[in-house]
């Protein structure tokens, strides 16, 4: 009998980071997958990117609408409160042998909590990793303590999987999926993803994704018109991306979408690109700036210098094609990274998150791993 391996999925870009290990467990002869939408992929607000899951051609099992209106810290509690108890009922019907978990949302948080007082085991994608500057951080090893089976991105992270107390017998180095689509999606040459985003490109373009960082006291509003201000004066045409469901994200979004109205032949923005736009983007441009893990661990590939703004990211391995910064140096950071040395620099780093083979070892490891709800704390 098939294992039946359950993917909760609350966002676009942790469904592009699931893609290729979704297109793995539907080619297994071993593993049933099941598929479950929540939070931003059912909100209009956020592109309604469920249906981009089911024009890839997956089946989804069950869709979630837990995410409300507002986006303030009772909210965003209020949210996963709902994934919570909806997930109750979906994991009664559905049956998982294991629920396969990627990174550190709350809906993933309440995915996780679901799963373990249902007794169904857990296995958890990138756990043992740091973001400082938010809340991500917190919950990320709260999954950890609630899985079995772990799935890291570099030997680091797998010591400090094993640090919080996990059997090094039950966590893995795989490395990071978003590596493998880099690899195996044909991604789009400039003039295809020009006509897919009806916009002209225009050199030097930057890709740019700001989220709040949820652990900060600073006012989100004057954060991202600090750094409009400075993109203002630059000579830089950008595509924007919206920000997450968080604390602050409307905030972000309202902001991008004035400032885009200026001068729509210079700013574009696009609620949800999807892995394949999006990462088409990254080939084409020339530099990304924001604070998106994607800027630490798939923009390696391409070689492409990134401007990593603030501390939502702090403490993340990076590969060296970033330049760190506060929003004050934002105009700064931007010229160092259009620096022709820096883009030489750039030119020779390797990734330090994977070589594109993540999907299969996670799937081959699921394959013949024997799964349990029960575990036992591992002393060093």
């Amino acid at each position: 009998m098939k294992k039946k391996v359950c993917i909760v999925t609350g966002t676009r870009a942790e469904y592009g980071l699931f893609l290729p290990i979704l297109s793995a467990l539907k080619k297994s002869n071993n593993l049933e997958l099941q598929l479950v939408a929540t939070t931003m992929h059912l909100s209009e607000e956020f592109g309604l990117t469920y249906q981009q899951i089911e024009q890839d051609g997956f089946q989804i099992d069950e869709k979630i609408e837990n995410l409300l209106a507002s986006d303030t810290k009772t909210s965003m509690a209020k949210s996963a409160a709902l994934a919570t108890m909806l997930l109750s009922d979906t994991y009664n019907r559905l049956e998982p042998d294991v629920v396969l978990l990627l990174g550190d949302r709350f809906e993933t948080h309440a995915a996780a909590t679901t799963a373990m007082l249902m007794n169904i085991p857990i296995a958890h994608i990138h756990g043992g990793e740091i973001t400082e500057g938010a809340v991500d951080e917190q919950i990320r090893h709260s999954i950890t303590k609630m899985a079995y089976l772990h799935f890291t991105s570099t030997e680091q992270y797998r010591k400090r999987v094993i640090q919080l107390g996990e059997n090094p017998k039950r966590v893995f180095r795989t490395g990071a999926p978003g590596i493998d689509n880099i690899l195996n999606l044909k991604l789009l040459e400039k003039d295809a993803l020009e006509k897919k985003l009806n916009w002209k490109i225009t050199n030097p373009l930057a890709l740019f994704t700001y989220h709040p960082e949820t652990l900060s006291k600073s006012d989100i509003t004057l954060q991202i018109q600090e750094i409009l201000k400075q993109i203002k004066h630059l000579d830089i045409n950008i595509i924007f991306t919206y920000a997450n469901a968080d604390n602050g994200g409307k905030i972000v979004n309202r902001a991008i979408e004035q400032f885009a109205q200026q001068n729509k032949e210079k700013y574009l923005v696009v609620k949800s690109l999807g892995q394949l736009k999006y990462l088409s983007t990254m080939k084409h441009a020339n530099l990304l700036i924001g604070n998106t893990s994607s800027g630490i661990i798939e923009a390696a590939s391409f070689h492409l210098p990134v401007v990593n703004i603030g501390n939502r990211q702090k403490g993340r391995i990076q590969s060296g094609n970033i330049i760190n910064c506060n929003i004050s140096e934002l105009t700064n950071g931007i010229s160092k990274a259009l620096a022709s040395s820096f883009i030489k620099h750039c030119k020779s780093i390797n990734n330090l998150y994977g070589k594109g083979d993540t999907a299969q070892q996670i799937v081959r490891l699921i394959e013949k791993s024997e799964l349990t709800s029960t575990k036992r704390f591992y002393d060093i």
